[in-house]
């Protein structure tokens, strides 16, 4: 049999098949195959699967992953070396971004962007609770949807207990697989809820202490929704560790550095002291963002311990 992974708990697959779910497992060669993620299979994945029948429950065996169209991966927060995969197979990634209650810093944005675009998949950047917001945090807002609106991502306000801009948001996930990502407290099941009020997913109120989310959701999980289109809601994200990223083709995956490297004076220019650098007099001219350019150079010198702290400078 055939089927989509719609669940994972770590040691259990529900796999969906003909409109029927399936709980399965993995089999145990599948782990030493060499891949290195925490988890070999995500939602998202389509696997083949067999049934069988042990003590009068039917369960099912994953014998196959299909190839990946992409996925979003990153590094594990407890085993460094490691990558988990998010989701896989998915046609657009809505982030969730906050000023406030929790932030969200552009370097983490961007380390997010950076994979997506990795992997050839597009992201709409959704500026939550805009009902709650000041002056002050409105014009942050403002600020950050200029920078990414001119490098060509789609920035929409929304508000879902408001019902501000839900509509736009169905309207671009009808007919597609849409993963919703962000960190823990910026409001994606709420969202989720406000898109699809039958799920009547839990959600927590933000840790007054500490400014940030409580996890809700601990692991992936996808749902059919009513129009025609289906969503991952994925746990809260702390950091985000870009994984595998050659030093050479960082830039490309930077749109607006990517735009200029034709111009640089030499082909394999990583824009930092080569001369005649197209990125570098780009950013003098203020025609790049200068958090865009300190998100690159973090991610090019590998300072990945220091993701789950950005600093707003």
């Amino acid at each position: 049999m055939t089927g989509t992974v719609y669940k994972s708990t770590g040691s259990w697959y529900w796999v969906k098949s003909e409109g029927e779910l399936y709980k399965c497992r993995i089999k145990g060669k599948f782990r030493l195959k060499g891949i290195k993620s925490t988890n070999p299979i995500s939602v998202g994945d389509i696997v083949n699967f067999s049934l069988e029948t042990k003590n009068d429950e039917e369960t099912g065996l994953i014998t196959n992953i299909h190839e990946r169209k992409n996925y979003i991966v990153r590094k594990s927060v407890n085993l460094s070396k490691q990558t988990h995969v998010i989701a896989s197979n998915i046609d657009q990634v809505f982030l969730l971004i906050t000023i406030d209650n929790p932030p969200t810093f552009t370097t983490f944005i961007d380390r997010f962007l950076v994979t997506a675009e990795a992997y050839s998949i597009k992201t709409v950047l959704v500026f939550n609770k805009i009902d709650s917001y000041e002056i002050e945090q409105r014009a942050e807002i403002l600020y950050l949807k200029d920078i990414y609106e001119a490098i060509g991502y789609e920035c929409l306000e929304v508000s879902a207990t408001k019902n501000i801009n839900i509509d736009k948001i169905k309207e671009l996930m009808t007919g597609k697989v849409s993963m919703f990502a962000g960190h823990s407290g910026v409001g994606k099941t709420t969202l989720v809820n406000a898109i699809e009020p039958s799920l009547n997913l839990k959600t927590k109120e933000i840790s007054e202490q500490h400014k940030q989310g409580q996890h809700t959701t601990t692991f992936a999980e996808m749902f059919d929704l009513s129009f025609d289109a289906r969503i991952i809601d994925t746990p809260g994200i702390k950091g985000f560790g870009v994984v595998d990223m050659d030093k050479d083709e960082l830039g490309d995956y930077f749109p607006e550095f990517f735009a200029l490297k034709q111009h640089c004076k030499f082909n394999n220019c990583i824009h930092i002291n080569e001369p005649q650098c197209a990125v570098k007099e780009a950013l003098e001219n203020e025609e790049i963002a200068w958090s865009r350019y300190k998100s690159y150079l973090q991610i090019l010198e590998g300072e990945d311990e220091h993701y789950r702290t950005d600093i707003w400078e």
